[in-house]
C-alpha cells in the first residue's frame, strides 16, 4: 500500500517538474555561473554561485511553467508537446498557475535576500519578458517571435554578472547578444525538424511560414554575427589564448554545420545542427570559465 501511495506522488513531482522545463533550465544556469566567474575574476564564494542558481531556476522554471499554461492549447496539437503534463491531464490548470506564481515571486525574493536587488529585478524582468511578450503576444502573431522573445534567455549572463559586482557593464553584454545571437540558429534548428507542428498549431516559427531555404540562410547570417560576438568579448573583457582558441573552434564547427543545413535544409542536418548548438554554449561557456581561472593561477 506504501509503495502504490508512493508511485502516484513520485509521478506528481515529476510532472511539477516538468513544467518548468528542466533541460532549457539547466542550459541557461551554464551561462550564469562563468559570468560570475568572470565578474569575480575568480571563484566566487559557493554560497554566492548556490544562492545565484537556485534564484535563476526558479525564475526561469516560473516562467517556463507559464509558459506551458498559456501554450496549453497548442501543445495538444503537436507532436513534441502533446505529453506535456497539463496536456496529459497530470497537472490541472490552476495548479500550474499556482505553482509557477510562487516559483517566480519566490526567485525575486531569494535574490533580493540573498543576492542582491538588481539582480532579482534582472530574472525577474526575463520572467515577465517571457510570458508576456514571447508567450502571449509574439509566439503566435509574428515571424520574428524567437528572435525578440529570444531576449529572455540572455539574460543569465546579466544576472550572474551582478550577482557579483551589483552593477552592469560591458563584458555581460556582450555575452548577453552571444546568446541573443545563439537563440534564433538554435531554436530554428530544431523547428525545420518540426514545422508541420507549427503548422498545424498556427504558430508562424520561421520555417512554418518562410520555408527551409529561407530559414537556412538566416541561420548563417545569425551564426556568423554569434561567432562574431564571441570574437568581440577578447577585448572588451581581456579574455586570453585559451578562450579565443576555444571560441575560433567552436564557432568554426557551428559555421560548418549551419552551412550544411544551406546546402540540404532537411531535417537530419538540422537535428545535428540542434544537437551542437547545445554543445557549443557549454563549450563556449566552460572556456570563459576555464580562462578566467588559468589566467589567475587557480
Amino acid at each position: 500500500m506504501t509503495g502504490g501511495v508512493r508511485a502516484p506522488r513520485r509521478a506528481r513531482a515529476a510532472a511539477f517538474a516538468a513544467l518548468t522545463k528542466p533541460r532549457i533550465v539547466e542550459l541557461l544556469l551554464v551561462t550564469t555561473v562563468p559570468s560570475m566567474i568572470l565578474a569575480e575574476q575568480g571563484l566566487p564564494s559557493l554560497g554566492l554561485m548556490a544562492a545565484t542558481v537556485a534564484g535563476g531556476a526558479m525564475a526561469a522554471g516560473g516562467a517556463n511553467a507559464l509558459n506551458m499554461y498559456i501554450d496549453r492549447d497548442i501543445d495538444r496539437l503537436m507532436h513534441r508537446t502533446r505529453n506535456r503534463p497539463l496536456v496529459t491531464g497530470a497537472v490541472r490548470p490552476t495548479e500550474a498557475v499556482v505553482f509557477a506564481s510562487a516559483l517566480t515571486v519566490g526567485s525575486f525574493v531569494w535574490l533580493g535576500a540573498f543576492v542582491n536587488l538588481l539582480s532579482a529585478a534582472l530574472a525577474a524582468s526575463a520572467a515577465a519578458f517571457y510570458v508576456f511578450v514571447y508567450s502571449l503576444w509574439l509566439k503566435r502573431t509574428s515571424i520574428r517571435n524567437i528572435v525578440i522573445g529570444g531576449a529572455a534567455g540572455a539574460v543569465p549572463t546579466l544576472v550572474g554578472w551582478t550577482a557579483v559586482t551589483g552593477s552592469l557593464d560591458w563584458p555581460p553584454v556582450v555575452l548577453f547578444a552571444v546568446i541573443f545571437y545563439w537563440t534564433p540558429p538554435h531554436f530554428w534548428a530544431l523547428a525545420i525538424r518540426y514545422r508541420s507542428d507549427y503548422r498545424a498549431a498556427e504558430v508562424p516559427m520561421l520555417p512554418a511560414v518562410a520555408g527551409l531555404r529561407t530559414t537556412a540562410r538566416r541561420i548563417v547570417a545569425y551564426t556568423v554575427v554569434l561567432v562574431a560576438f564571441t570574437l568581440v568579448l577578447v577585448p572588451v573583457a581581456d579574455m586570453g589564448a585559451f578562450y579565443l582558441v576555444a571560441a575560433l573552434i567552436a564557432g568554426a564547427g557551428f559555421v560548418g554545420l549551419a552551412l550544411d543545413v544551406l546546402r540540404r535544409p532537411d531535417p537530419t542536418r538540422s537535428i545535428r545542427l540542434f544537437g551542437w548548438s547545445n554543445a557549443y554554449v557549454m563549450i563556449l561557456f566552460g572556456a570563459v570559465a576555464a580562462d578566467v581561472l588559468i589566467s589567475n593561477g587557480l
